[in-house]
């Protein structure tokens, strides 16, 4: 199983999220499931990329150009794919993964997870998406969401699609017994 991981370029103010990153990144490789993320050495994504390849997994980047230039690639990792763009680099990502897991970070850590979730919906793909969510980073975002369903601007069942945990057991059940909900179109 490859799982996509969308998380931030920053490490956070909190060191729950890098210790729980670094834990998930073993917990991957013991269990045998490789990464697919975007190819940076810095904050969580470097944090998940270092601790897969550090208990022997195999993990799988995907970086623009513009950002290989700034030397923020990741060269320890498995393979190294560059890209021409953002919009390439999403692509490739969703194609190389059979699930997507998303962990705390910023705007471009949502705008990939609502993305991919936006695709399943649509029925784009059957993979599952999942929020790691440590320490509670994404509660207040549920809330939002929820109000979302209560405004019936977002079927309930789109929002049941969400596998939200902060345990990594419970996380690789979930999204080995996924199914999809019924398309929205």
């Amino acid at each position: 199983m490859k799982i996509a991981v969308f998380c931030g370029s920053s490490t956070g103010n909190n060191i729950k999220y890098i210790n729980a990153t670094k834990e998930l990144g073993k917990f991957f490789a013991q269990n045998k499931i490789d990464v697919v993320y975007g190819g940076g050495n810095v904050g969580l994504m470097g944090a998940i990329a270092d601790s897969v390849m550090d208990n022997g997994g195999k993990v799988y980047g995907v970086i623009p150009e513009k950002l290989q230039e700034k030397e923020l690639a990741h060269e320890g990792i498995t393979e190294l794919k560059v890209v021409s763009n953002m919009h390439e680099r999403k692509a490739a990502m969703a194609e190389l993964a059979d699930a997507f897991v998303v962990l705390p970070g910023g705007a471009g850590t949502l705008e990939e997870i609502f993305e991919v979730w936006t695709w399943a919906q649509l029925g784009f793909h059957n993979k599952p998406c999942a929020f790691f969510n440590v320490n509670g980073f994404y509660d207040k975002l549920f809330e939002m969401i929820d109000h979302m369903c209560a405004e019936k601007f977002l079927k309930q069942e789109h929002y049941d699609m969400l596998i939200k945990t902060d345990n990594q057991e419970k996380l690789l059940e979930a999204l080995k017994e996924y199914t999809p909900p019924k398309h929205k179109w």
